[in-house]
């Protein structure tokens, strides 16, 4: 797409390196890798690791990403990252393929859906998480040295999850989307398990936490009707069938004015999908769809300050949405401004809020500002991606990175060893997890750099993976 004038000087004024972070947001997947790693893999520290996976099922699920600085496959947040890399695919390819990092981010995505097509063996069977929660975190071990059980979790016929089938359902047909100027048999295959958990999906209603309860301290979902929509809004993108247009219309349910865009609650993603339909003239800008576009814009309002209910920002700028990871909530706003402001700029249009008129350059700037923010312009002058700049955190909480690597002293490290020798150590981690965003500082813009601190130096694949989209906007 061609940017106005007005745009690119805009994206000069600051003195971040968007390309550099752009290329470490994008290694940072490859550390989070199960599996067994290919020859190309770059993060040389990590190695192979939970090859028995899915064997008490009588499965072969070797492969996908573990969600944060653990062990486990959670399939809820693991298809969230990879909708989301997808989509960072699909609205900024070129910009990625001026940056040399195209074939990077569409290996970041297929690392993922080559696992979820594993995890849907059949039409109505979906895997949803591999090893347990409670198990994995009384244990301090790389990956490579996991002694905790490996169960496997799956939803079916009889125990459905609507929110974890739709979830995938979104990240398979945005994925196909990526793929298709690419690998079009591939594209073909991951848009077939698509149509068939959204069909799911819509047929078995119910939360996943109900068939798979070792989820629900840690990714319990409020419901799935927001995936339910999310789903039909990228099915109907690759597809163009009215089916997917005519669920989006008849749900009886837009979402209404959210409070965030995350693992949890998709309506925003959902709504500006929709409101993109609206601004193209593809529907029409009144009933269901007028709701979609004014809910996804009051969304961007209440970001840039200039709504009836606007987002708190920390002292320093930085958009605060809650004390628990909340750089997760951060790049996922900066996605969505970023995202809406190619939408607008297309077609010459801007947003009425109620504070006053937002331009597709005032959203860009919003983007910049919080990208900037967590690149290190913050009272602290600390990076919060660790291993962009000079100074990020270096007590990460993350087991991998906080145990020297395999290839350095193969000595196993033991469930508990790993704590005495490694979790309490107060040094930096021997290995630097390259591209991770960490939770990030409280809303007085506080942090400390500490692996106990886990609400704040936990990173986590959806903190990264809409903030690859922002970067190779702004790059």
């Amino acid at each position: 797409m061609v940017l106005s004038s007005e745009l690119v000087i805009q994206s000069e004024g600051s003195s971040s390196d968007y390309g550099t972070a752009l290329t470490k947001s994008l290694l940072y997947f490859e550390a989070q890798r199960s599996g067994k790693l290919p020859s190309d893999q770059r993060v040389k520290w990590r190695g192979d690791s939970a090859l028995e996976d899915g064997s008490d099922a009588g499965i072969k699920l070797t492969g996908g990403y573990y969600d944060a600085g653990d062990n486990v496959k959670f399939g809820f947040p693991m298809a969230f990252t990879i909708s989301l890399l997808s989509w960072s695919v699909v609205e900024f390819r070129d910009n990625l393929k001026a940056k040399h990092e195209l074939s990077n981010a569409l290996a970041a995505v297929k690392w993922g859906t080559d696992y979820l097509i594993k995890a849907h063996p059949q039409p109505n069977v979906l895997y949803g998480e591999v090893g347990e929660g409670n198990s994995d975190h009384s244990c301090w071990q790389r990956p490579e040295d996991m002694t905790t059980a490996r169960t496997a979790y799956k939803i079916d016929d009889q125990n459905p999850g609507a929110d974890l089938a739709g979830e995938t359902a979104a990240a398979f047909a945005a994925a196909s989307i990526a793929f298709a100027k690419t690998d079009s048999e591939y594209s073909s295959q991951l848009l077939t398990h698509a149509k068939q958990l959204f069909d799911f999906a819509r047929n078995h209603p119910g939360v996943y936490t109900s068939s798979i309860s070792v989820a629900g301290q840690f990714y319990s979902s409020s419901g799935y009707q927001d995936e339910l929509l999310w789903a039909a809004a990228w099915l109907h993108r690759a597809t163009g069938d009215k089916e997917y247009l005519d669920y989006l219309s008849s749900s009886g349910d837009t979402g209404g004015g959210r409070t965030e865009f995350s693992w949890n609650d998709k309506y925003v993603g959902a709504q500006v999908l929709v409101a993109k339909l609206v601004l193209e003239g593809q529907v029409e800008n009144s009933g269901p769809w007028a709701q979609y576009k004014s809910q996804a814009e009051q969304f961007i309002c209440n970001c840039l300050q200039k709504g009836s209910g606007n987002f708190k920002k920390t002292p320093g700028g930085l958009l605060w949405f809650q004390p628990w990871n909340n750089l997760q909530y951060t790049s996922t706003a900066a996605f969505i401004a970023a995202v809406y402001a190619d939408y607008l700029d297309s077609k010459k249009a801007s947003i009425q809020c109620p504070g006053g008129i937002a331009s597709s350059s005032d959203l860009i700037e919003l983007a910049q500002s919080q990208a900037d923010y967590i690149l290190g312009e913050n009272p602290n002058k600390l990076s919060y991606m660790v291993g962009y700049g000079s100074n990020y955190p270096t007590q990460v909480h993350h087991r991998g990175a906080s145990i020297v690597s395999i290839k350095k002293d193969p000595t196993p490290v033991s469930c508990s060893q790993g704590f005495d020798l490694w979790f309490n150590k107060n040094a930096p981690n021997p290995n630097v997890l390259d591209g991770a965003l960490v939770g990030g500082p409280d809303q007085q813009d506080g942090y400390s750099d500490s692996r106990s601190n886990y609400q704040m130096a936990e990173p986590a694949t959806a903190n990264t993976a809409p903030f690859v989209g922002v970067l190779a906007r702004l790059a």
